[in-house]
């Protein structure tokens, strides 16, 4: 069909039933033919008010490209019918929606699924009840599971982002609350800073809106409460093909790189896009950092990825050349990259010791080291960058690779640096920290973040991540350590001639993480070579 020449119908507030009575509320945009087309289903509980595609994808042009498009609020969300329980139906009301759409005479029986976030986790859950009908996938920035990678980052609750998602996205609109119910919202969200620093604040609230969120708190990750909807338990029976779409910096990147593995580990069709992105920067310019044009979706050109997935595989042009499974962009190349696989074939392992504040490669120093972390929950390390989801999304001013100057200068983070590079080091898988630590009997939190420091100083932030020790962990209050491995996150990149790699230890990372303990606190870091703390990077050969 010609793009610009192509009338759309729209049909307003189609009212859709599910198995067990509940309607929901659902926009129809379909071009002006008599013929069936193929069907795309975006279900979303932020409203279908918006634009259509939502915030990535240009729906009329998907519409005009000959697909009908069924924008629905999920249940209980605006004009939807029920309860909203978050995650609990998307699942069954997934798999009635696409078996509806199928079934309807404007729709030649095939049917995609696609969205952002929470909107991609509900077409992963749908895929994995296996619905007649549905044919290809395209889930957005998605995670692999509500706990771990989620509502949990290495057993720490993600406080900062779970606390302004609820006010913002799930309360302040849709939620039919009362006049006086949604200014106290409004009011909270007014004030979210300050309840970051002290989020009992929010108790109150929270617990009678949104009395999820307690639940969220109390079970941790890996519990049953979790496993009822996880894209993770369902991948063997997700038989779709899918195409994963991500970024760096985005909060659930984690969990859209065990998703693309584990469908493609079930011997399923699964691609995978990874550019320098966070959950809501997606022009590839951060307030300190440009990528350039090239990273930008619209010269991605994230529609047309949707438009050549579903083309291939629901109108079955097979004929196109296959794409490459794996397209990263690599960041300090600022350059796409394809690869047969994630994890990338070929790479070797480069293990860098901590001694002294340096980090060597080779054995470990032989002479042991020891270095004190405080932990003051009053004082907490302020959150600088990183993949994460706060209120300066709608800047960007609060997520991606920030300089790390300021927060380093502070006596409770730890750096050690490698000496300058003289030649190119390019990385391209998961970073980890291993660390040999006597936690604080009241228990700790162990915060890694991997750095490039460039030649002018800057220390630019490319990955990091937590481990939890509760209090009475192994090693707590005692003379001997306990190993900890702190997954760091995944990378692709390129470590300039002149720069140097750094790894940042700290106690805290707030409002990102909660708080813990709740009571001031030291721990121990050992290295050397009886107590081996070691930075894990994955390096391409031959860069």
């Amino acid at each position: 069909m010609e793009y610009d020449r192509v009338r759309i119908l729209v049909d307003t507030d189609l009212k859709m039933p599910m198995c067990d009575g509940t309607l929901l509320n659902a926009d129809l945009y379909r071009p002006d033919t008599s013929d069936p087309v193929p069907v795309l289903v975006r279900r979303t509980p932020y409203g279908k008010s918006g634009a259509p595609g939502g915030a990535s994808v240009d729906g009329l042009r998907l519409v005009r490209s000959g697909y009908a498009l069924l924008v629905q609020e999920v249940r209980g969300r605006f004009g939807s019918d029920g309860a909203f329980e978050p995650y609990w139906h998307e699942a069954a009301d997934g798999a009635d929606t696409v078996a509806w759409a199928a079934a309807q005479g404007w729709c030649d029986g095939s049917v995609g699924m696609f969205g952002r976030s929470y909107e991609a986790m509900a077409a992963l859950l749908a895929a994995g009840e296996r619905p007649p009908g549905l044919g290809a996938i395209v889930p957005h920035v998605a995670g692999s599971g509500f706990d771990e990678g989620w509502t949990r980052r290495g057993g720490a609750f993600q406080s900062g982002f779970l606390m302004y998602w609820v006010l913002y996205d799930l309360l302040l609109d849709g939620a039919g609350l009362g006049p006086a119910d949604r200014a106290e919202v409004a009011d909270a969200v007014d004030r979210v800073d300050q309840l970051y620093r002290d989020p009992d604040g929010a108790a109150e609230l929270l617990d009678r809106l949104a009395p999820y969120y307690r639940e969220w708190r109390e079970h941790p990750g890996g519990h049953a409460y979790w496993r009822r909807a996880a894209p993770r338990e369902s991948y063997p029976t997700i038989e779709v093909p899918t195409l994963h779409l991500t970024g760096w910096y985005d909060i659930f990147l984690d969990g859209a790189l065990e998703n693309y593995r584990g469908i493609r580990e079930c011997g399923r069709a699964s691609r995978l896009v990874v550019g320098p992105w966070s959950h809501c920067v997606t022009g590839g310019v951060f307030p300190q950092r440009r990528f350039g044009l090239a990273a930008d979706e619209n010269s991605v050109d994230v529609t047309g990825l949707h438009l050549e997935h579903f083309d291939r595989h629901l109108r079955r042009r097979l004929d196109d050349p296959e794409p490459d499974p794996v397209r990263l962009f690599v960041t300090g190349d600022d350059a796409w990259r394809t690869f047969p696989d994630w994890p990338v074939p070929g790479t070797e392992d480069l293990v860098l010791h901590l001694g002294g504040h340096g980090l060597t490669s080779g054995p470990a120093p032989a002479t042991p080291g020891v270095d004190r972390i405080r932990h003051d929950p009053a004082d907490p390390v302020p959150t600088t960058g990183g993949a994460t989801a706060l209120p300066g999304q709608f800047t960007g001013g609060d997520c991606g690779p920030l300089d790390q100057r300021e927060v380093e200068r502070r006596p409770d983070v730890l750096c050690f640096t490698g000496e300058r590079l003289t030649a190119a080091l390019t990385v391209v898988g998961d970073a980890a920290l291993t660390a040999y630590v006597t936690p604080d009997a009241a228990g700790a939190d162990v915060n890694g973040k991997l750095v490039d420091v460039h030649p002018d100083g800057r220390a630019e932030l490319l990955c990091d991540g937590v481990r939890r020790l509760e209090a009475g962990a192994a090693g707590s209050g005692q003379a001997g350590p306990v190993e900890v491995t702190v997954s760091l996150g995944a990378l692709a990149h390129v470590f300039g001639p002149g720069h140097r790699v750094r790894l940042e230890v700290a106690a805290s990372n707030a409002p990102r993480f909660d708080v813990h303990p709740t009571v001031p606190a030291r721990h121990i870091l050992h290295h050397g070579a009886a107590h081996p703390s070691r930075l894990l990077l994955k390096r391409l050969p031959g860069d």
